[in-house]
């Protein structure tokens, strides 16, 4: 299914209210595929650019939007911060809570639409020295209340670090390709992508984790518009990581990332505010 995003009020209260409903029922199998430490991409890409970016200091406060289990928020009190943790989806705090518990009040977890701006400021304006959303952006139907809220939540001087998947390199119209040849009595295989759109955006589900009870949806934008939205909130890039697999990862399916090396198949961005 695909189709332009919604332009309306009542479109967005119904997709948020059905995405909400989608992420609460996956809650359970998200959590056990991620674990306490996050899936491959996490651990090995995900995690590493953001930590770099965000150059966390003890003692810091971070907030952890649409935190989902928990993975990144557990991470960033590890390095010593202290981590509010906000969703919208009830199962998904649930299970991140339960895994949680040893943390104590290095995390505190909040329920918060951050589609809603009000909401989102409700936390308190220049609150956090840092702000980190962690592969999360796509899947929300507007990103300007949450930019526009985050200008305001982090203190002056500040920094906002976001992944989602590389959009050049995801999306309903990418394919991958596995092809084989033999060159001069030596088999090559070679694998390749074929992208078929990339500046329209579109809505579309899918699965983000292979085998999950329904798919999601997935708000696909071109970095245009995705870097533009951040620009008119107030913010500036300053950090940009394209991180790849190498060597030391593993390939679970012929089309895994891990096989694609040329490809990033995330991105992570460091925004802070405009002087």
């Amino acid at each position: 299914m695909t189709t332009n995003e919604p332009h309306t009020l009542a479109d967005l209260d119904a997709l948020r209210d059905e995405t909400r409903a989608i992420w609460d029922h996956n809650a359970v199998f998200w959590d056990e595929q991620q674990g306490d430490t996050g899936n491959q991409t996490q651990r090995l890409l995900v995690g590493p650019a953001t930590e770099r970016l965000l150059a966390l200091q003890a003692g810091e406060s971070v907030l952890d939007l649409a935190c989902g289990t928990g993975t990144m928020a557990r991470r960033m009190a590890d390095l010593g911060a202290h981590v509010l943790a906000a969703d919208f989806s009830t199962g998904m705090l649930e299970r991140a809570r339960a895994r949680s518990t040893a943390y104590g009040e290095r995390i505190e977890f909040r329920q918060v639409d951050a589609t809603n701006e009000q909401q989102l400021l409700s936390l308190g304006e220049g609150r956090f020295d840092a702000a980190v959303c962690n592969q999360a952006l796509m899947d929300m139907p507007t990103i300007e209340p949450a930019l526009n809220a985050l200008i305001r939540l982090i203190k002056p001087g500040g920094r906002f670090v976001f992944s989602v998947p590389h959009p050049c390199f995801n999306g309903m119209d990418v394919r991958k390709t596995l092809s084989e040849e033999d060159r001069d009595g030596q088999i090559i295989e070679q694998h390749t992508l074929t992208i078929r759109s990339y500046l329209t955006p579109s809505t579309s589900r899918g699965q983000g984790i292979i085998g999950q009870p329904q798919p999601h949806y997935s708000f696909d934008r071109p970095l245009s518009m995705l870097l533009g939205a951040c620009f008119a909130a107030g913010f500036v890039l300053d950090g940009l990581e394209e991180p790849t697999f190498d060597d030391s990862s593993t390939a679970l399916r012929w089309f895994s990332w891990a096989n694609f090396r040329e490809f990033p198949s995330v991105l992570v961005a460091r925004l802070r505010p405009a002087k």
